[in-house]
């Protein structure tokens, strides 16, 4: 098998976040402010980067404007030739700043979005007065001029949000809107009885994603993460493992996935101590579930095997106990009817989500 180098890289820069939303797919081990990498080690890893192939580096976090350094690696990166992305919840920006990462090079900013009204969103994420400081931090994009995606996460408690969450992307001149229903990592599995969709609710959302794209077209781009849970087959789960992108943690870890240290039995290694480019070709864990020459029955034989290559790794070892096994959302998993059926009992439901903790 040939491999190919990968395009992206997220940097999660920190765990450290002041919001506590209970759909955050950082590990519940959370690393500790001590244990980050510095400000030049990051910058020799984004040269790294750019040498083994990565064209775009997505700055996350946990929040990743928590990092007082943060327009100096905008600075690194662009220097080493990587077009920038900084996912952020806006809390901690102000306009000054956010002048500085344009001056610093900045290419792109992607703002995420708890809930359309104060009441929703400081319960989700857990902030008092975040929303407001939200609205701000989107007026002072669009005046700046950066390139704007919205990132709704949805699930039972907000998914009833969603028309109106496409419409403030209109009205704050964003190019893209990521609908992106909750995936269940992290603390996000900790909440599941308390943020799983209904069937309806899925349903109804696929309506309005389809009738939103065909409305807005050339005007907004609308990605879609549907209820996997509810859904007849598996998303391409980072466009396939170790395939086309990386996740380094604050610590230095090199992950192809931000949830692959769920998985028992995996080996990954650390900036620290191997090139970047020694990981991706010959780690172990990258390598673990590379193509399709790995997958059991049914995926070895399914003619879907090159579009979906299984779904995805993590939500099989947290459903069935089997990285190997075919994602049970998928029809053809004999876990699929058992799957749907949890699914269901879960969004009947009525539990408190679990916030999550602050990094120390």
């Amino acid at each position: 098998m040939t491999i190919q180098p990968p395009i992206a890289m997220l940097a999660e820069l920190t765990h450290r976040c002041p919001l506590s939303c209970p759909y955050c797919s950082n590990p519940v081990e959370l690393a500790r402010k001590d244990s980050e990498l510095d400000t030049a080690t990051w910058a020799d890893l984004f040269r790294q980067a750019a040498d083994l192939g990565v064209l775009q580096l997505h700055l996350s976090g946990g929040e990743p404007v928590t990092r007082r350094d943060l327009v100096d690696l905008v600075v690194a990166a662009r220097e080493a030739g990587l077009y920038t992305n900084l996912i952020t919840s806006g809390i901690g920006l102000t306009e000054k700043r956010l002048h500085d990462l344009d001056a610093a090079g900045l290419d792109h900013i992607q703002l995420s979005l708890q809930g359309t009204d104060a009441e929703m969103a400081d319960r989700i994420g857990g902030y008092r007065g975040g929303f407001a400081r939200k609205m701000d931090v989107a007026r002072w994009i669009g005046e700046i001029g950066f390139p704007l995606t919205l990132n709704a996460v949805l699930h039972r408690q907000n998914l009833h949000q969603l028309p109106r969450a496409i419409e403030m992307a209109v009205e704050m001149g964003a190019r893209r809107i990521e609908v992106a229903t909750v995936q269940f990592h992290g603390w996000a599995l900790l909440s599941r009885d308390a943020l799983m969709p209904t069937r309806e609710q899925a349903r109804e959302a696929d309506a309005i994603v389809a009738e939103a794209r065909a409305r807005l077209k050339g005007t907004l781009v609308i990605d879609y993460v549907p209820a996997d849970y509810h859904s007849d087959y598996p998303k391409k789960c980072m466009g396939g493992w170790g395939s086309t992108g990386l996740n380094v943690a604050p610590d230095g870890l090199v992950l192809p996935c931000h949830a692959a240290q769920t998985i028992p039995g995996l080996v990954f290694d650390r900036v620290q101590d191997k090139p970047l480019r020694a990981i991706w070709y010959e780690g172990s864990a990258f390598n673990a579930y590379r193509g399709t020459d790995w997958m059991p029955e049914p995926c070895a034989s399914c003619e879907r095997k090159n579009v979906d290559f299984g779904g995805c790794r993590c939500q099989a070892m947290a459903l069935v106990g089997d990285a190997a096994a075919t994602d049970p959302t998928c029809i053809r998993s004999p876990h699929h009817a058992a799957l749907q059926a949890r699914a269901d009992a879960f969004a009947a439901g009525d539990a408190a989500f679990t916030a999550r903790a602050a990094a120390g």
